[in-house]
């Protein structure tokens, strides 16, 4: 991702793979290998220069870097194709949606409904509210409702490269979704909302649809947008700058700009959403609250309709997940002993992918393998991405924390008129602000210093940050209680003082959260996209995002923690995990960290699943 050596083992991918890379027929009007320009390692095909340079010349005209340019010169980023920006305007309607309504969960939950009011609108120096069922009750739904939404991609994965590829997966799940905000406004009606123990039954049903849409389209989405710019450059190319300095423009620096502003996107979004609909619960009601995000979403499907012709689209191919699992299994066939050391070893060992490639199996390959050798070597890179992203609940655990317990403990403190559930948009805002800035001068500041921020180590900061914030929490929270006039309780019905502490003290944690987003969770977007096959990166990038639901599933374990005397304690454990988890997450990792340009440069698969393999042979 950075420049630097990469040393022979490029040069040396390339000739072992070369051979083997092919042309599938074109599908009429999608993308697939005829019509996209095939993967190659620079260097390949290269003819000499009037000046006697070696140089890669393709047909469309573009220069391509030697091997020797690959090890020297620097890397920059490609420009951002406009069909791109269009996906994170979807994403960025779709997170106002989401953001919106879920925002004033909490609220419309937690506390009761305001005297005198029927829509829990509370006006300027109120607590909004409808159910009063709570701070526990209202931590366990809102927790439900992520852990749900977050457990729903790996189905949306798996109907978009089994059948519907992601381009109409995408459509039917913006459908579901509509119908899980409809069921929403209902159970928000000033008339249901009298009847609580109705409106928190359709309430519950509607979050529970909702996820569904959710989660069929997150991981299709986010796959979708960067393979708008991968679909005109998929390989490494020569840019010379004004000031004369030849550059290479890399894809996978490219992907990484893409995300940046796919996450600015979302969280432009998310803010507009927040911020809105926080005001719209206040002075309204909480009907509006979700009117208006529903409202916002309807311009998902009229932008994904009137791009339907413009964007690059690869056909459902078939699942090949089980394919990568019988793999695996082989793989692992042989190598387990009652010594667990020893099994460890014999799982990490260097031949454990080349002993079951086609070519070493020769006539005794399974039936099954319809693949080629670089699509082993695929399966292996998406397995350690998947790896990487074991360690990726404990982190989660500090990002939740900003829609559960810090909207809470925001209400305990003087709030100024503003109201408890705006504070958290310190989060969005300092991601619009700075994600630019991390674009444009420190990434590339670092690149110049000679510095490799290589996305392990970013993910490495981010854990770090992430733990940082939660001590900064568990500070909060314990003067919080030193301070109070209702000391270890300030979340007590009859508690009518807050603590004697400006609510914007919370700027520390969110701040520090927002940094630890930019490291840790915008880099799982483009590790997961970067490092799985192909015709598997649906179900990569949904257990990337399946790793939330696992976080939040263990958040439920500490709801017992989310309610007083105990939130220091909540944010002080939670604050160690996170650390213990980075700790971990490096040692487990700083290896791979590595092999990271290896993993890159490896070529591109004949192998596409439901369409023909290198041998010709129907998968």
């Amino acid at each position: 991702m950075t420049s630097g050596p990469i040393g022979l083992d490029l040069a040396e991918v390339s000739k072992a793979h070369a051979p083997q890379l092919t042309d599938v027929p074109a599908a009429p009007g999608l993308i697939n290998e005829k019509n996209e320009k095939s993967l190659a390692i620079a260097g390949d095909d290269s003819s000499q220069s009037p000046s006697g340079r070696k140089e890669s010349v393709d047909f469309d005209d573009k220069e391509y870097p030697t091997p020797e340019e690959v090890e020297t010169l620097r890397r920059v980023a490609g420009a951002v194709p406009w069909a791109s920006y269009t996906i994170a305007f979807i994403e960025l309607c779709e997170r106002f949606s989401y953001y919106g309504t879920t925002v004033v969960f909490v609220n419309f939950i937690q506390h009761p409904l305001p005297e005198g009011s029927t829509t829990g609108a509370s006006g300027t120096d109120g607590q909004s509210g409808a159910l009063d069922l709570g701070q526990r009750a209202s931590t366990g739904l809102t927790t439900f409702n992520s852990m749900w939404a977050y457990c729903m991609p790996l189905l949306g994965a798996y109907m978009a490269d089994q059948y519907w590829g992601r381009f109409k997966t995408i459509q039917i799940s913006i459908g579901i979704a509509i119908f899980g905000h409809i069921l929403l406004i209902i159970a928000t009606i000033p008339q249901v909302i009298a009847h609580p123990n109705a409106s928190v039954g359709i309430f519950s049903v509607g979050l529970i649809i909702f996820g569904v849409g959710v989660g069929g389209f997150k991981p299709n989405v986010s796959t979708l947008i960067a393979e708008q710019y991968e679909s005109q450059h998929p390989k490494q190319y020569i840019k010379v700058q004004k000031d004369g300095e030849r550059t290479i423009v890399d894809p996978v620096m490219t992907i990484s700009r893409i995300y940046m502003y796919f996450y600015l996107m979302i969280n432009v979004g998310a803010l507009a959403g927040q911020i809105g609909m926080v005001y719209a619960e206040k002075y309204q009601g909480f009907y509006l609250s979700f009117v208006l995000p529903t409202i916002m979403f309807l311009f998902c499907p009229l932008v994904m309709f009137l791009m339907r012709n413009k964007y690059a689209r690869r056909p459902p191919t078939g699942s090949v997940v089980a394919k990568a699992l019988k793999l695996w299994g082989l793989a692992m066939k042989g190598r387990w002993s009652i010594n667990p050391v020893k099994t460890v070893k014999n799982l990490r060992a260097d031949d454990f992918w080349e002993n079951v490639k086609p070519s070493h199996l020769g006539p005794n390959q399974p039936a099954w393998m319809t693949f080629d050798d670089i699509w082993v070597d695929e399966v292996r890179r998406g397995l350690k991405a998947c790896t990487v992203f074991l360690w990726y609940p404990l982190w989660w655990l500090s990002y939740n924390q900003m829609t559960t317990n810090l909207i809470s403990q925001a209400a305990t403190m003087e709030l100024h008129g503003a109201p408890n559930d705006l504070i958290n948009n310190i989060d969005p805002i300092a991601l619009v602000i700075f994600i630019p800035i991390t674009d444009m001068f420190l990434y590339p500041g670092l690149e110049r210093l000679g510095i490799r921020f290589t996305p392990l180590k970013r993910i490495a900061w981010g854990f770090g940050l992430g733990a940082a914030s939660m001590v900064a929490a568990a500070v909060t929270q314990h003067y919080i209680y030193k301070l109070g006039a209702c000391g270890n309780h300030p979340n007590a019905e009859d508690c009518e003082s807050p603590a004697p502490i400006n609510v914007w003290v919370q700027t520390i944690p969110y701040l520090l959260i927002a940094f630890s987003e930019i490291f840790a969770s915008i880099t799982g977007l483009e590790y997961a996209f970067t490092k799985a096959p192909k015709n598997m990166r649906s179900v990569v990038m949904s257990i990337f995002l399946f790793t939330s639901a696992i976080s939040y599933a263990i958040g439920e374990a500490f709801v017992s923690l989310s309610e007083d005397p105990l939130l220091t304690w909540n944010y002080t454990v939670i604050a160690i995990l996170a650390a213990v988890g980075g700790v971990g997450f490096w040692t487990a990792h700083r290896g791979l960290d590595k092999q990271e340009d290896k993993l890159n440069f490896i070529p591109e698969s004949s192998f596409k699943g439901r369409q023909s393999s290198h041998a010709g042979v129907n998968a």
